[in-house]
């Protein structure tokens, strides 16, 4: 398949998910049952994101040009581990070793193994040549490169185990805001969006505010209401009341609305349900000292405006690490 053919390809896919007819329901259902944090709702907004960002056929080739990308490459065999964070969350993965003309083998997450690979038959069923593009296996040996994605406990065993190819390995990750304190209601509840999206389970949300001091949180607060529903979902429920339980028993100040709990906390990372902050006076000495730092994937308010956090382009690379340029070295 030459480049026009894959392009082709996925803007039929694009056709396809937009179509959103009962057969992509019915899977999107069965994902959903299989793992309760995969919402309709959340499905759906992480397949938006594919056909709005992603699969364009302006936007692919725009992609395409920028590499000069062509009919050249000599096939490789890339080994993916994804993970199952978010719905389809290793879709752009895949998107850049098949867009590249490289081959891959796809270990799928238990967590997330029914949307992607049922729109891999699909896209078999419309192109026969695209099975020797994409196949499935449970164990990655003898491939020529690896892009894998886990926890850092895991990154350190496929560290171990990759050493000797290529390879991208990723960390674990979130994304942090600065707020200035006159952020109107709008941009609050687009940072809401960011904050609250995918139950925050994705490295794209926000996990920690920093707020100058003596900022008023009560708009805040205000802005996540609309996400109150969450107290109903019961994964989500047994986390915020266990981490309510923590607050309480340590007789730590703590902020809710009932459904996401505002924690005074040093890390970047927060738990389900509990969203950290911390305050700052200068806004320079705060980006500098955020520089660099390897568990921040993006901030909102400064890399991108509020609201914008889970809609990366296809330019936004996991980690900052190309994986594009990178396969085009091999």
């Amino acid at each position: 398949m030459n480049l026009q053919k894959r392009i082709r390809l996925l803007t039929t896919l694009r056709r396809y998910l937009q179509e959103n007819n009962d057969e992509w329901n019915t899977i999107k259902q069965k994902a959903s049952m299989q793992n309760a944090w995969f919402t309709p709702e959340f499905i759906d907004l992480a397949v938006n994101n594919i056909v709005e960002q992603f699969l364009p056929k302006e936007k692919l080739e725009a992609w395409a040009a920028h590499y000069f990308l062509d009919d050249n490459v000599q096939p490789k065999n890339i080994g993916i581990v994804m993970a199952g964070n978010i719905p389809l969350v290793g879709f752009h993965d895949f998107l850049c070793v098949f867009i590249s003309g490289h081959y891959q083998t796809v270990k799928l997450s238990s967590k997330d193994n029914i949307l992607f690979k049922h729109l891999a038959e699909k896209m078999n069923d419309w192109e026969p040549e695209f099975s020797s593009y994409v196949s499935f296996s449970e164990m990655l040996k003898g491939c020529d490169a690896y892009i894998a994605t886990g926890s850092n406990n895991s990154a350190r065993y496929f560290d171990f185990y990759f050493s000797k190819y290529p390879s991208i390995i990723r960390h674990n990750r979130s994304s942090v805001a600065i707020l200035k304190g006159d952020e109107t209601k709008d941009v609050l509840e687009k940072l809401s969006d960011d904050i609250h999206a995918f139950f925050g389970l994705g490295c794209r949300n926000v996990t920690k505010l920093f707020v100058p001091e003596g900022y008023d949180f009560v708009p805040l607060l205000s802005s996540f209401h609309r996400y109150k529903y969450f107290a109903d979902h019961h994964k989500y429920r047994n986390n915020y009341d266990y981490h309510l339980s923590i607050q309480i028993m340590n007789n730590r100040f703590y902020m809710t609305n009932e459904a996401t709990l505002l924690v005074e906390e040093a890390s970047v990372f927060s738990p389900i349900s509990q969203l950290n902050y911390g305050f700052y006076s200068n806004r320079n000495e705060l980006l500098n000292s955020l520089k660099n730092n390897e568990e921040i994937q993006c901030i909102a308010g400064v890399d991108i405006p509020p609201g914008a956090a889970q809609s990366p382009g296809l330019m936004d690379y996991a980690d900052g690490k190309d994986t594009l340029q990178f396969l085009l070295t091999l």
